[in-house]
């Protein structure tokens, strides 16, 4: 059971959720064990309800530090495509954006047909910008580091599988788990 198994982990808080990514890579599984679409999609359905809160905050910081309220956050709740993908998305548009004729600022949880489980992905992931000028710039910019390379390690996963992964390999080969038995 991959949700229980880092529970009681000592490991980050954002290094478990990529633990039991690639245990459920590893197992053939989702969550607790959902092998079928359906249990699978409702599992991404109640991820897409606990995920809310969380995307709007992130986008309602920016829309109250960079656009100065002028934003507006959209959501379009699960949307299921006719060859099976779901995904839902969360959006920040705002007046220059539009009149730009550029996409808002996107997040996404997606579900594609043939995926083993959901990811997560913003419209245009992967370029952060780096404005450090001291320690407490850098210190700032710690959640995006942990975000870069953790997914980095995810999309290396993918270049290759959940075996470049020790925490999933070792711990398992040896019988030693931590946070819980399987």
């Amino acid at each position: 059971m991959t949700t229980k198994l880092y529970e009681n982990d000592q490991s980050p808080l954002h290094l478990r959720g990529l633990l039991r990514h690639f245990a459920d890579l590893r197992d053939g599984t989702h969550g607790d064990g959902a092998i079928s679409r359906s249990d699978k999609e409702q599992l991404f359905a109640a991820a897409v309800g606990y995920l809310d809160p969380f995307s709007r905050q992130a986008l309602a910081e920016i829309n109250a530090t960079l656009l100065l309220g002028s934003g507006t956050i959209t959501s379009s709740g699960i949307i299921r495509s006719p060859t099976g993908d779901s995904t839902a998305i969360w959006t920040l548009g705002w007046p220059e954006q539009a009149q730009a004729g550029i996409p808002p600022v996107t997040l996404e949880a997606f579900f594609g047909h043939g995926f083993h489980h959901p990811h997560l992905r913003g419209g245009t992931v992967g370029v952060w910008p780096l404005n450090v000028f001291s320690a407490a710039d850098a210190a700032a910019e710690l959640p995006t580091l942990r975000a870069i390379a953790s997914a980095d390690l995810h999309n290396l996963v993918f270049r290759s599988d959940y075996r470049i992964v020790p925490a999933i390999t070792r711990s398992f080969a040896s019988g030693n788990v931590k946070g819980g038995s399987r």
